[in-house]
């Protein structure tokens, strides 16, 4: 059965993705992605299995399905086995264990050949699963297993409590946002959106929780709320979540229509601060739809977007997109030293000395450094 595969890579990818070997070989956004995709179409399958016996393009689908979870399946395995080549490689040199697999993983040969390699494997699957989930839209299947989605993604989920313990580089990045929500938007009848724009891992979630919790940002705003979107942009869905972050409590409403309408009570009139973090739908008219019911907000009202596609941005923005940068080596060092040694712990020459050639390697992408720096 399709089913069982998919639960069985599924679970693999949430392994590698915990493990964070996506990072350690480049390939954490893609595993992401595929996850998400998988779920959504496993969330189908109890229905299209029951169709299949009397429709031959579902029976077809579901061979397609089952012939490329596969192919993910044993491109997963390699990547695993390769992880584990290297922790032993690492092992029989001596390193320590906090670096051998950083330093194993920038620099070896192999290395950069198995992810030439591999880098080409994936995006011939990622290229046929999208078609197959494209190709499932078409025979309008059921979505059965919700709940199960629900646990499947719950990774995935963000908060507005900074995980880290020190943020670097993003002073500037900060300041200039919270200057325009507090300042200019502030005067502003129509609802203001400013999107946050850049590679994943480069800490637009991060930078959103800074302003989200910034002083001038509390005192400033009468409501503020927190949504992690992802890839589900229902209406419903996107309504329910932000109903449930201005009350602070749980909704079992479906009716749409309803949760409008308490939405309504809370942001109506009302200057609110609404993040709105990974978005990842492109369609105009779901924004649209959306922002109908969030324009009722009072003077000032406006919602931070993070995304990484300026189509988003574009789509979303009522002003110019703040695109994230890169952070420098100094400050990616700092972050890598945070994980990588203990409060207080000498640093030793030979494993500094290390640590700033990884660094070289992680081309300024924050998350980049606080993985390595953790392994």
């Amino acid at each position: 059965m399709a089913e069982a595969v998919i639960e069985i890579v599924l679970e693999k990818l949430s392994s590698l993705i915990q493990k964070e070997l996506g990072l350690f070989f480049g390939f954490d956004q893609d595993f992401k992605r595929l996850a998400s995709l998988l779920t959504t179409i496993k969330a189908t399958l109890k229905d299209a299995e029951e169709k299949q016996f009397t429709d031959k393009a579902i029976k077809d689908w579901l061979q397609k399905l089952k012939e490329a979870a596969n192919v993910l399946d044993d491109i997963l395995d390699e990547c695993a086995t390769e992880a584990l080549e290297f922790e032993y490689e690492g092992l029989k040199c001596g390193l320590p264990y906090k670096v051998q697999s950083s330093c194993l993983s920038s620099f070896h040969p192999k290395h950069v050949v198995f992810r030439y390699k591999i880098n080409k494997k994936m995006e011939g699957i990622r290229e046929r699963l999208d078609e197959i989930a494209e190709e499932k839209c078409k025979f309008h299947l059921t979505e059965i297993v919700r709940e199960k989605r629900s646990r499947v993604l719950e990774w995935r989920q963000t908060t507005s409590i900074i995980s880290q313990p020190k943020v670097y580089g993003r002073d500037g990045d900060k300041d200039k946002i919270t200057d325009f929500l507090v300042g200019n938007a502030s005067g502003s009848k129509d609802l203001s959106v400013y999107p946050i724009v850049g590679l994943g891992g480069l800490g637009k979630t991060t930078l959103a929780q800074l302003i989200f919790n910034n002083e001038r940002v509390i005192k400033h705003f009468e409501l503020r709320m927190w949504v992690c979107v992802s890839e589900d942009f229902s209406l419903k869905r996107m309504t329910k979540s932000i109903l449930e972050s201005a009350s602070g409590k749980p909704c079992d409403d479906a009716d749409l229509e309803l949760l409008q309408r308490k939405l309504l009570g809370f942001i109506q009139s009302k200057r609110y601060l609404l993040v709105l973090d990974d978005v990842w739908d492109d369609k105009q008219e779901n924004w649209q739809r959306l922002r109908s019911v969030l324009a009722c907000g009072g003077t000032g009202a406006s919602i931070l977007v993070t995304t990484r596609l300026v189509k988003v941005a574009e789509i979303m923005g009522t002003i110019p997109l703040h695109d994230i940068s890169k952070l420098s080596d100094k400050d990616c060092w700092e972050l890598f030293k945070q994980r990588a040694f203990a409060p207080n712990e000498e640093e030793a020459a030979e494993l500094v000395v290390i640590g700033l050639e990884i660094i070289k390697k992680c081309g300024g992408v924050p998350l980049a450094a606080i993985a390595l720096g953790s392994l």
